[in-house]
């Protein structure tokens, strides 16, 4: 047996993956199974973006792209920033195309953290994080977000949180899992905070960007928090709101010298990214635009279905989403009841393992986003489906007993 290294005690895979793995499993064997553990747009690429790949591909840009994104690509984010999100003059040098958010958020941890410097989330967050943390020795720090005040963090809980430690605060809006989004004031709020220590930097998560909700602005942590820029990274990418989520391209923008050591790190792991697939998210982000209000029409009533619906299940509560594709779920008052086969629910992962064997839907239970007892599920699928996942979900709860 070929033995691993220690660093891997503190890593755990991906409680989505794991949760989206037993699903399918249980599907092939015949089961009747409807897996809301993955968040995945279920929409097709537009056709404009698959075009241009396909026309990248026949015009021979199948060589190694450079490390640090495509000079067409990195302008595309340039652009995208002035004309979205009202931040203007990034330079080439302060952009990195990855493989994905979760690359640029690697790179950055790697080049950026020592073993024992903290890292401040926001509880329920991406678990990722935690663990991409934990994999180079980097401490966490979960600041909890109350489910009353929509999972928000305040400014006085970041402020209690920091210590000499302290290097990066992440922040995720809208979120995953709770979908919770923050405004111009808020974020202000919580940059001038950041402002009063040097030595902490702003990561801001914004992948969920185009799907927000109640006709709220979006804005970017960059916009609300200029003087910060030179303390900011923002990640971003064409997953979500493209539906591009096997495509593999994400971008961040920072600090030239902070770029430089990404832009090293990936250098080392994976190299440049597909060039064909940063064609496409070029037409994604340069291209026709509908989609994007079509998409979030859709996102949002399902958003409106499922809570309308968890809030007539006494069990379960729900704050309601202000964005992306999820349900945070709290579970909290059907701990120590009875399933139909004897067994206690103990805690979320029980209710989850529960509500998958029992009838049949899959979640990830909130533990794995550093915040219990609430259960994910994600309301990227059809109405039909969603509806009929929760029906199933009233079913399972009626048949459990107090002990």
């Amino acid at each position: 047996m070929i033995p691993l290294a220690d660093r891997l005690a503190a890593v755990v895979p991906s409680a989505s993956a794991v949760t989206s793995a037993a699903a399918k499993a249980l599907i092939e064997a015949g089961a009747d199974i409807i897996d809301l553990g993955v968040g995945e747009p279920d929409f097709d690429t537009p056709t404009h973006i698959v075009a241009a790949a396909h026309e990248a591909a026949l015009a021979g840009d199948t060589r190694y792209p450079f490390t640090g994104g495509t000079a067409a690509a990195k302008a595309a984010v340039i652009a995208k920033l002035a004309r979205e999100n009202r931040v203007e003059g990034y330079t080439p040098d302060e952009v990195i195309i990855s493989n994905g958010a979760k690359q640029v958020i690697f790179n950055a941890f790697v080049a950026t953290l020592n073993p024992g410097d903290e890292l401040m989330l926001c509880a329920p967050y991406f678990g990722p994080y935690a663990s991409t943390a934990a994999m180079i020795g980097a401490t966490t720090i979960a600041i909890d977000g109350a489910e009353k005040n929509s999972f928000k963090v305040t400014p006085d809980q970041v402020e209690r949180s920091i210590s000499s430690r302290t290097r990066w605060l992440l922040l995720n809006h809208p979120a995953n899992p709770s979908g919770v989004t923050y405004t111009a004031e808020e974020l202000n709020a919580l940059g001038a905070v950041v402002a009063r220590h040097p030595h902490v930097n702003v990561m801001s998560d914004e992948i969920y960007e185009h799907i927000i909700f109640d006709g709220r602005p979006f804005v970017s942590f960059a916009e609300a928090c200029l003087e910060l820029r030179d303390r900011t990274l923002i990640v971003n990418g064409v997953s979500k709101a493209y539906a591009m989520t096997g495509w593999r391209v994400g971008w961040g923008a920072g600090p030239a010298e902070l770029i430089t050591a990404m832009t090293t790190v990936q250098s080392q792991a994976t190299s440049g990214v597909c060039s064909i697939a940063q064609a496409a998210a070029v037409a994604a982000l340069e291209g026709p635009q509908d989609h994007l209000a079509q998409f979030r029409a859709a996102f949002e009533r399902r958003r409106d279905l499922v809570v309308e619906r968890v809030r007539t299940i006494p069990e379960l509560s729900l704050a309601a989403p202000g964005g992306a594709f999820y349900a945070y779920i709290g579970c909290g008052q059907l701990l120590g009841m009875m399933t139909p086969a004897g067994f206690a629910l103990e805690n979320d992962a029980d209710v989850a393992r529960y509500l998958l064997n029992d009838v049949g839907v899959a979640s990830v239970p909130g533990a794995a986003y550093g915040m219990s007892p609430f259960f994910r599920i994600s309301t990227a699928s059809s109405d039909e489906v969603l509806a009929e996942a929760l029906d199933r979900i009233v079913a399972a709860i009626g048949r459990l007993a107090r002990r």
